[in-house]
């Protein structure tokens, strides 16, 4: 029921204007500029999962979630913080990111002065509503409401998503390899066993009670307008700086 009520949000930001003005180096740098604030909040998203389906604290004590879901939340943050990039070296996604950014000229000096002071005036338009929005929900949402953001705005949107992006910048023989392994990474990754894995998780918080499920729809739809809000400023921003439009 979910999926079904998520899909038209998902498959407008799988095909979303802002993918076809990836034509340049430049415009990609500006892109970059945005959604680095999104690779950067979905650890923060992930961390939140980890200290309350999993122990973090001291004393050690077992998880009251099964142990696959406190598994699963284990292996994304070994991925997430030291996976291997595409010289077989431990690098987080972000600090790889960081690095696909500066292969195209892109600003790093923003993200790096906001992750250093947590002073959210710092972030573009459009990037700072989307950082703000899972700042508080990480801090103040229910289990079921960080889940659903993880599952319906991360795991099961990137691999469709990323797919489109990935198209645009083949499409335009773009010179960015780093950034293609970050997406190649992630599309397998979150296709093929985070995505699912994510559902098993929201599944095993929510059970048969109605009111968690509500709530979960309620965030999906959320994190998907949030996205799409965030894909406007930059297809905004890609507008204004190339004169063109997108297809």
């Amino acid at each position: 029921m979910i999926e079904q009520k998520l899909s038209p949000l998902k498959q407008a930001l799988s095909h979303h204007k802002a993918y076809g003005l990836l034509n340049s180096t430049d415009n990609i740098g500006t892109f970059m500029e945005y959604h680095v604030y999104a690779v950067w909040d979905f650890m923060t998203l992930l961390k939140a999962l980890q200290r309350r389906l999993t122990c973090v604290d001291i004393p050690w004590r077992e998880s009251s979630y099964p142990t696959e879901v406190v598994r699963f939340i284990n292996e994304i943050v070994i991925g997430e913080e030291s996976d291997l990039d595409q010289n077989g070296q431990p690098i987080s996604h972000y600090s790889l990111y960081l690095e696909a950014m500066q292969e195209v000229g892109a600003d790093i000096s923003k993200v790096q002065q906001f992750v250093a002071s947590l002073d959210t005036s710092i972030i573009p338009e459009g990037a700072r509503e989307f950082v703000e929005y899972n700042l508080k929900l990480a801090k103040e949402g229910t289990d079921e409401e960080v889940a659903a953001a993880f599952l319906y705005g991360r795991e099961k949107l990137i691999p469709e998503m990323f797919t489109g992006i990935k198209d645009a910048l083949l499409r335009e023989n773009a010179d960015c390899p780093t950034l293609i392994y970050y997406l190649e990474r992630h599309i397998e990754l979150d296709g093929d066993e985070h995505g699912p894995l994510a559902e098993k998780c929201l599944k095993a918080i929510c059970g048969d009670d109605k009111d968690k499920w509500q709530r979960a729809l309620s965030v999906g739809e959320e994190c998907l307008q949030m996205r799409d809000a965030l894909w406007n400023q930059v297809e905004k921003a890609l507008v204004q700086k190339s004169g063109i439009r997108a297809a």
